[in-house]
């Protein structure tokens, strides 16, 4: 049995990983603020309340790290278009409060901290599948923040020996996805309008295509992330199925009438190459969209 701690741990994704680990075995702490509300913690876990984003809670973070062996650090203010809104508020949760949890995992003997990086690092790129090899360039203050979190662990990686490695997610859906407010995800948002029989709504004309990623595929590859030996030194990989849907595809799975609410800053389409994943990790995804809405969809 080992320990393992899990920031933003009462979210969606992390929620998720908490329940992985101790399904496993293993002691989970959950840190969190619980901002979003705390419904997804794993009753088995130790829960503490701590505002990553604060530099007076370094203390309380080292503290709960003490014999940890892995920190997943997922919490983060998520989402694009809010971060264009506030992007001071999402640095500092987002770079303030990666910088905070790294200082801590460094000071604490953490062995390594497997980050929540995001596939909008890229931005919108012009040729597809993306690599990590590729220049980034992000669009969004949120992209690019994530993007600052990926150099901060390479750099702790050769500064302080601190093992890291980022995982890039592309957009993820599943149990417990957020379906409402700012922070929703697009399947979230589409499956909550059918259920309320609304329209499902969609930006600019539909055709911009996503590689939609499970959750659950996501949970092994932080797993698998913290156990191999074959990284640990800032490693930057691709977390993606590896295809993509149009939005308007999506909502004819799903179902509904459409609803066009006009034109927004994004990429017109996001795919992964997920090679070094299976490479590195030995990671392949398992779990389809439309099978997972063939099953789930209300």
């Amino acid at each position: 049995m080992k320990k393992y701690l899990v920031t933003g741990g009462a979210g969606f994704i992390g929620s998720h990983i908490v329940d992985k680990l101790l399904e496993q075995g293993n002691e989970v702490i959950v840190v969190d603020n619980f901002s979003a509300g705390g419904n997804n913690v794993n009753p088995k876990a130790e829960a503490i309340n701590i505002d990553i984003s604060e530099r007076r809670s370094r203390l309380d973070l080292c503290k709960a790290m003490e014999g940890v062996d892995t920190v997943f650090h997922c919490a983060a203010l998520a989402r694009v278009q809010p971060s264009i809104e506030e992007p001071q508020k999402y640095h500092k949760v987002n770079v303030d409060g990666t910088l905070n949890v790294l200082m801590s995992a460094k000071e604490s003997g953490v062995r390594r901290v497997v980050y929540s990086a995001s596939s909008s690092a890229y931005g919108d790129q012009s040729k597809m599948p993306l690599v990590e090899t590729m220049p980034t360039a992000p669009i969004s203050p949120y992209g690019l923040q994530k993007l600052i979190g990926e150099q901060y662990c390479f750099v702790f990686s050769k500064c302080y020996g601190l093992e890291t490695v980022s995982l890039r997610y592309f957009n993820i859906y599943g149990e417990r996805q957020v379906a409402g407010g700012a922070y929703s995800t697009a399947i979230g948002t589409f499956l909550k309008q059918k259920q309320d029989k609304t329209s499902l709504t969609i930006t600019n004309d539909g055709e911009q295509r996503r590689d939609f990623t499970y959750v659950g595929d996501v949970v092994e590859a932080n797993i698998l992330a913290s156990q191999s030996e074959k990284v640990g030194e800032g490693e930057v990989i691709n977390i993606g199925r590896g295809d993509n849907y149009s939005m308007n595809e999506v909502a004819d799975l799903i179902g509904g009438d459409k609803e066009y609410i006009g034109e927004r800053l994004e990429p017109r389409e996001t795919l992964a190459d997920n090679s070094l994943a299976k490479e590195l990790l030995d990671w392949a995804p398992k779990t389809d969209l439309k099978d997972w809405l063939s099953l789930d969809s209300p």
